[in-house]
């Protein structure tokens, strides 16, 4: 192939900083500022817990992403690194989709708190699913028009969404230090009758982890970052880091100042916080502040699903149809139109509880893949040197994200119910698609995941 046929490649315009604010921008957002009240509900005071074992779950996950990055620095993510682990095109399939449905149920969960939280913020009491259904429809007709993503307006975003949990933070300290914030909850657990604290513990955790996911999307930059190799492990390690002290300092400071039976009523738990460690702090503020930080997790979810599946589509994983693009708005307008019709149905018929925790068990489940993938590639030998895990990290980040999947965490049957039905319909459209190219004879495609 010649240089003038040669397809373009993407740009690397990314460097350490950028790279630094995409992963803390990522990981930030709807699970922390939903979903603290809920772990509460779990575990009662501990709810600090949860959150920094969520972090250590995924720290170790985080080690095996950056061994496969750093191997093949290609904008493929967990499809790749499953591909050339196992070679199985429906586990392939299985997987995409999985990261897929993850961000339906992400997008979702944020749909409903941005509702909660535009309530509080105009001080009406309003339905919060249309208000939801609303949004998503608004997100929709956004994602259709056309949205020039690029990584430095990710910056603007991320100082937005850090600003709101900085000021949780601040607050809580200011009110501590004077004397007002109950430091003894810290150590209470909240166990159901004939429950054992390791369970509530664990159930709570299997929530948690959906605050602390987002960092895996970065390997999707890997071809647009300078030199990745180099910079991703110290980035990708920096950015968890930070995020899991956020968030662990976030937790003390809401259970402190709010019983946890408050904090987990309602799904503007922060809100809450606010108000009781700074009465006099503009309410209306940290609301829109919120709604700010839960939109953008909910657009950057909906592109992605849409986009995700135009790509499968094209790659004839799936109907084509779903591939179509608008003649004008060059948008993929058909796999907008169905990944909304799906938020509707999650947003109608999922509370924010079970959408949570569906996107942290499909991501637990893709994450137990990959780092399995990990240990069955060290025998795929690349030429250039990469970061290297100590092959306990990826053994423990399979066993810590199988078991946090499982029943065994007392993970809520809803859960699984949702994941259950998601995956459902994945298999049927996998099914669908590979009769009909069977039928047409079409040559299976191999571009996607080679």
């Amino acid at each position: 192939m010649t240089a003038s046929t040669a397809e373009p490649s993407l740009k690397r315009v990314i460097g350490p900083g950028l790279l630094l604010l995409f992963v803390v921008g990522d990981i930030l957002g709807t699970g922390v500022y939903a979903l603290t009240g809920k772990v509460a509900n779990e575990v009662g005071g501990a709810v600090w817990l949860p959150f920094l074992l969520a972090f250590v779950v995924a720290l170790l996950t985080a080690f095996s992403y950056l061994e496969l990055v750093t191997k093949y620095p290609r904008a493929a993510g967990a499809a790749l690194y499953t591909h050339k682990a196992f070679g199985l095109h429906f586990l392939t399939f299985m997987v995409a989709y999985a990261v897929m449905c993850s961000g339906l149920t992400s997008a979702s969960s944020a749909s409903k708190a941005f509702a909660g939280n535009f309530g509080s913020a105009l001080h009406a009491d309003l339905a919060p699913t249309a208000v939801a259904l609303g949004f998503i429809t608004l997100v929709a007709l956004i994602n259709f028009r056309g949205v020039g993503e690029s990584v430095k307006a990710n910056v603007v975003l991320t100082c937005v969404e850090l600003t709101g949990l900085l000021i949780v933070i601040a607050i809580g300290a200011w009110a501590i230090g004077g004397g007002e914030g109950d430091l003894s909850r810290l150590g209470d657990f909240n166990t159901p009758p004939g429950e054992s604290i390791a369970l509530s513990v664990t159930a709570a955790t299997a929530l948690a982890f959906f605050a602390m996911v987002g960092f895996e999307d970065s390997v999707n930059m890997a071809e647009e970052t300078r030199d990745p190799v180099r910079i991703f492990p110290k980035v990708m390690l920096t950015g968890i880091c930070l995020t899991g002290l956020i968030y662990v300092l976030v937790a003390i400071s809401s259970v402190a100042l709010v019983p946890p039976a408050q904090l987990g009523e309602g799904e503007t738990p922060l809100l809450k916080v606010v108000q009781a460690g700074a009465p006099g702090f503009p309410i209306w503020l940290f609301a829109w502040i919120t709604m700010f930080a839960v939109a953008n997790s909910a657009l950057i979810n909906m592109m992605m699903a849409s986009r995700l599946l135009y790509g499968m589509a094209n790659e004839k994983v799936l109907p084509r149809v779903l591939g179509w693009v608008h003649p004008t708005r060059r948008t993929p307008w058909v796999g907008i139109v169905f990944t909304t019709l799906i938020a509707f149905g999650l947003i109608w018929f999922a509370d924010l509880t079970a959408l949570g925790g569906t996107t942290a068990l499909l991501l637990l489940c893709v994450f137990t893949v990959v780092n399995i993938a990990v240990l069955v590639l060290r025998r795929d030998r690349v030429e250039h040197d990469h970061f290297h895990a100590p092959t306990v990290i990826p053994v423990l980040g399979a066993l810590a994200c199988a078991f946090l999947a499982s029943p065994l965490s007392g993970r809520a049957a809803e859960d699984y119910k949702v994941a259950g039905v998601l995956l459902l319909i994945g298999v049927g459209l996998w099914a669908i698609t590979y009769t009909v190219n069977r039928f047409v004879r079409h040559e299976e495609p191999h571009h996607l995941v080679e």
